[in-house]
């Protein structure tokens, strides 16, 4: 048996979703770990395009799908998209989605909360989806949370309910925000409840069994490394671990859970929202790779920022994040340009360095160190074999290689799903 870990190796947005339904095709069982509905993956399978949140990408290729306890639900944002979803054909039942009995609960006062802060820092603001993804994970180390089991038990809501408003009333009249009423959230999760309890499960049950099985699992990150809120760009990160480690306790299945950990990472690199970007570019060169790119956030449409591929950070996220292997996508992305630029370390106080400072301050003060590299005039795009590549593309991907310290196992060529040059296979490892 043979488990893959997907995660980001930059800010997000890499392209995971494709790489996730690609890989999907091929597990029995797809597992959300980490995160809540402000991640997005966008799938691209045949003529149609699914647009995913919170569900597992497998469930596009009729897997069964598992939402971990280290995810933070919206329950009502997870029932639109199942809607929306089955909409466009796919099915989706308690058969099919399996959710942890334990997994805590975003109220629509998290998202009251999340967004209320946000307005109150400023210019200092964060970026948060405003999604109340922060609040929710607050709660679960606060041990004031509401979970998924916790619906079927009315005694239990009443007194938790009480407790919960208690801190966030408090912090919302403190912000000049309005507050909420106990009886109209008692009222929401009552309304809710039968509608999203049918999907509770001992996942990690069911998971432990079908490891014993040898059945394939994968497990499916939400943003990325450097938004991890232990190894990211603090405080501009998530409020959850990005890394494969976590994958395990996100999902009850221990330390080893994780297997083959491939990391996904653009030919070059984007940001949505705040935070330093070392490599960003602010001209026509950035521009353009935003508009080749279609760089709009899946969740929030915003335009992304766009930047040359930045190997120190992405060397950063393969030692912190345990990747034994880059997914590259996006190569197209860079087709027709004379020169194409990499980011091979950072200038911070007139002194060269070669790893991503810790300290916000340094974060907002270093600036790119670059390596330029010969472009190439063929088309990338719809690749299926390194005999399609220009040679100066493979030195690119070679030279990244390199550069970050892990082998390209894979590399994308445009969103279709079979665009996908293979050259090691996670599952196989």
């Amino acid at each position: 048996m043979s488990n893959v870990t997907v995660i980001g190796a930059q800010w997000g947005d890499e392209g995971k979703g494709k790489i996730v339904d690609w890989l999907a095709s091929r597990a029995d069982i797809v597992v959300r770990f980490q995160g809540g509905h402000n991640a997005g993956h966008t799938l691209v399978v045949g003529n149609q395009v699914y647009k995913l949140s919170l569900l597992p990408s497998g469930i596009v290729s009729g897997k069964i799908g598992v939402i971990g306890n280290g995810v933070v639900v919206d329950p009502q944002a997870l029932l639109a998209e199942i809607a929306r979803i089955q909409e466009q054909g796919l099915v989706v039942t308690p058969d099919t989605l399996k959710i942890a009995e334990n997994v805590p609960l975003i109220l629509p006062v998290h998202g009251a909360l999340d967004r209320a802060r946000e307005a109150a820092r400023g210019d200092r603001k964060i970026g948060t989806t405003g999604r109340g993804i922060g609040p929710a994970y607050e709660d679960k180390v606060a041990r004031r949370a509401i979970r998924l089991c916790d619906l079927a038990e009315p005694e239990t809501l009443d007194w938790k309910l009480d407790e919960l408003l208690l801190h966030h009333n408090t912090l919302l009249a403190g912000l000049g925000a309005p507050t909420f009423k106990k009886e109209d959230l008692l009222a929401f999760l009552t309304d809710i409840a039968p509608k999203v309890l049918p999907f509770a499960a001992p996942t990690w049950d069911i998971l432990d069994e079908a490891r014993r099985a040898g059945s394939r699992i994968l497990f499916e990150g939400a943003q990325a490394v450097m938004l991890d809120v232990d190894h990211g760009t603090y405080p501009f990160v998530t409020s959850s671990n990005t890394v494969a480690s976590n994958a395990g306790t996100g999902s009850g299945m221990g330390p080893s859970a994780a297997g083959f950990v491939l990391g996904i990472a653009k030919a070059y690199c984007t940001r949505v929202g705040e935070g330093p970007f070392p490599s960003e570019l602010h001209d026509d060169v950035g521009r353009k790779i935003g508009e080749r790119g279609h760089e709009f956030g899946t969740v929030t449409g915003r335009p992304r920022r766009c930047g040359w591929f930045d190997a120190v950070l992405v060397r950063h996220a393969v030692r912190v994040g345990g990747v034994n292997g880059l997914a590259l996508t996006k190569l197209d992305v860079l087709d027709g340009f004379d020169e194409i630029r990499i980011c091979v370390g950072y200038e911070l106080d007139g002194k060269t360095i070669e790893r991503f400072p810790s300290s916000p301050a340094a974060q907002a003060r270093i600036k790119p160190v670059f390596e330029t590299v010969e472009g190439w005039k063929d088309t990338t795009h719809g690749a299926r074999s390194w005999a399609d590549l220009p040679a100066q593309a493979i030195k690119y991907v070679r030279r990244i290689e390199e550069l970050v310290g892990a082998p390209v196992t894979l590399l994308s060529t445009s969103p279709d799903r079979d665009d996908t040059i293979l050259m090691r296979d996670p599952f196989e490892d």
